[in-house]
């Protein structure tokens, strides 16, 4: 699978578990860590912590292991690594703190967000 087909995978999973204001960013030719964030927002902590567990096992069931999953215990940015896809879920408030789509905004977003975009 490649990493953009796992990125939509995420992404689309991460919808039907109710992830809010979903956003792919391709960093393939802007990064050498990874290709692409999947970023998105829970409701509360337990949201965000069940969007992680959702992402994990979409990745186990498309044969790829976490290379690690940092945050589960509080549940406010929780990190997913898959090596080629790197998945961002926040609760609100950290996600804006944090602004990875500030620091990365030079990047065009894909996937449902860039549908949303598009004229």
């Amino acid at each position: 699978m490649s990493p953009a087909e796992k990125a939509r995978l995420l992404e689309q999973a991460l919808v039907e578990k109710g992830g809010l204001d979903l956003r792919v960013l391709d960093l393939g030719e802007e990064t050498a860590f990874t290709d692409f964030f999947v970023i998105a927002t829970g409701t509360s902590d337990r949201h965000v912590q069940t969007l992680s567990e959702v992402a994990v096992a979409v990745a186990r069931g498309a044969g790829e292991k976490p290379l690690g999953v940092e945050g589960t215990r509080t549940g406010r940015w929780i990190l997913v690594d898959l090596g080629d896809v790197v998945v961002h879920l926040f609760r609100e408030e950290a996600r804006e703190f944090y602004g990875l789509e500030r620091l990365w905004g030079d990047d065009e977003p894909t996937g449902s967000q860039a549908a949303e975009a598009a004229p």
